[in-house]
Parts: C-alpha cells; structure tokens; sequence
C-alpha cells in the first residue's frame, strides 16, 4: 500500500511517520515538500506519486489567528483536501482526512455522534468543515475526527503547561487555567495507530470515525494532571498553585466550543482498537519527553 502523507513537520506527522506498519510504502512531505495552501501542488503530488491513500495529517491549526487570515485557513484546510479528492477520482486512491472537535458548537452537553449535524463557530471550523465536505465528495474517503491534540514534540497545550508550571513554580504564582470548557485530550501515538487502522479497515468501516482518548477533562483537569504526572516522571520539581477559571475571564479571539466531547464507542469496535484512557495516555507522552531530555 503506497501512502502520500501530508504534514510530516506536525505532530501528529511525525507520530504517524515513526509508526508506519509493515507493508506500507510512505511518501512523506512537510510544508518544504507540498504547500497545502496550493491547490494545484496538492493535484500535482497525487498525479506524481499516484497512492493508494493520502493520509491529509497537515493543516492551518492556529484556531485564533485564522480569525484574522480566513483565507489562508480555507486554502489549506478546504482547499487542499478538495485537491487532493479530485486528483484522487483520476487514479483510483482514497483520502483518510484528518478533521476535529471544533465542526461541533458544543451547545448539546452530550457526547458528539458521527452522524449529527456541525456547526462549527469560529473560521478555523469552518475549514475543516468545508474539508469533511470536500473530502466526502470523494467514494472511498474517510474522515477521521479528534480533539485536544498533544504529542511529546512540537507546540501544544501539553509541553506549554510543562513549561508554565515549571516558571510559575518557581516564582510562586498560580497557573489560571480555563475549567469550563470539557472534552477529551488525544495522544498522538494513539491517535496514529487510529489512522493507520482506519486505512487498513474494511469497505464496510463508516466514512465518518470519531477518535479521542476515553474519559472527559476540562483544560484545568488536563493541566493539573500534566503537572501531577510531570512531578512523577522527574520533569517538574514541582507543581505549580492552579486556579480554575472560566472562559469569560480568558478571552481569546476565537469562540470555542463549550462541549465538544466525542463519542468514540463505535468507531473504536470499527477500528477493533481499545479505549486508552486520557491520564494513561497522558503518562505515556511524558515518559517520552522525560527521555528525550535525560542525559545521554
């Protein structure tokens, strides 16, 4: 099987490139390699390679700043996947695309099923929606929705929190964390292994799959935790003081969903894949970078 994947600088890439299974032939590209605000570079790469699958793991993640750069946010995570599906009808592959929480406006208070409607609320979204409905355009394609991405590299909630615990512990501050926004963080070693399972699964698997971790956080449980188990894999001499807040008192310029847990039953007995637990999965990571920064 011959995988074009799209985002390898990203975390999530760079997971899925050191877990690629047996039997897969990857092509991996970063923004050096395909710009997938080009369209017409998306085309060219699948006419080139001509893969059974594109793995669409890239994207403009910056929920914020794709307030103010709507365009560049569409081209990337509208545009290239619309790409991708046309050049894909000429030869024959399929599309696993990589979307998120945030298609939901988390008013219901109950965890999302794949087949209910989106409503996404900011421009960031909004382009991933527009790339689900693209991407579906195309027989074959799987969509495969997560939430609060983090990994042991790259920027994300995770290594920042490490790093703010570590600053205002040491100058006794507390750490203000947001409390009433609740979803379910996703490890990227987890969230690989659904990828490459979901491009492995059988035609009859759904075309929409929800993904995360098992169990439910608000970003101030996600934080505590990463300053508990940071203390426990040596990465903190200590924790910082936290005080919950609410996203009224952090106003950022993108609206984010209230509630945007996933249900995950389904599509993990699709997938035959075991629930991970959060915290479990959580340790896992820290383990990761505790290693990458002992001495050699």
């Amino acid at each position: 099987m011959k995988v074009l994947l799209t985002g390898l600088q990203g975390q999530l890439g760079q997971a899925l490139a050191a877990s690629v299974p047996a039997g897969v032939e990857l092509i991996a590209t970063g923004r050096d390699q395909l710009d997938l605000g080009d369209a017409a570079a998306c085309r060219r790469a699948v006419a080139e390679h001509r893969p059974d699958w594109v793995l669409n793991a890239g994207a403009y993640t910056a929920v914020d700043r794709a307030e103010t750069e709507p365009e560049l946010a569409m081209a990337v995570n509208g545009g290239a996947p619309a790409a991708f599906a046309e050049a894909l009808q000429d030869c024959g592959g399929r599309l696993l695309q990589v979307s998120t929480d945030f298609v939901f406006d988390g008013a219901q208070g109950f965890p999302y099923q794949t087949d209910q409607p989106i409503n996404p609320l900011g421009v960031y979204g909004a382009s991933k929606a527009e790339g689900e409905r693209a991407a579906l355009a195309l027989p074959g394609t799987r969509v495969l929705r997560t939430s609060w991405v983090y990994g042991p590299v790259g920027r994300n909630f995770c290594l920042t929190m490490l790093a703010l615990h570590a600053r205002r512990a040491e100058a006794g501050e507390e750490l203000a964390v947001v409390a009433d926004q609740v979803g379910c963080p996703t490890a990227t070693h987890t969230l690989a292994q659904a990828c490459w399972r979901a491009l492995a699964a059988p035609d009859s698997t759904p075309r929409i799959l929800h993904w995360s971790d098992a169990g439910a956080a608000s970003w101030y449980d996600f934080a505590m935790a990463i300053g508990e188990l940071g203390v426990s894999q040596g990465l903190l001499q200590q924790a910082a003081a936290m005080r919950p807040i609410t996203t009224a008192d952090y106003p950022t310029p993108a609206r984010r969903p209230s509630y945007s847990l996933l249900a995950c039953e389904a599509s993990r007995r699709s997938l035959d894949l075991p629930a991970c637990h959060w915290r479990t999965a959580l340790a896992e990571v820290l383990r990761q970078v505790a290693a990458t920064r002992s001495p050699a």
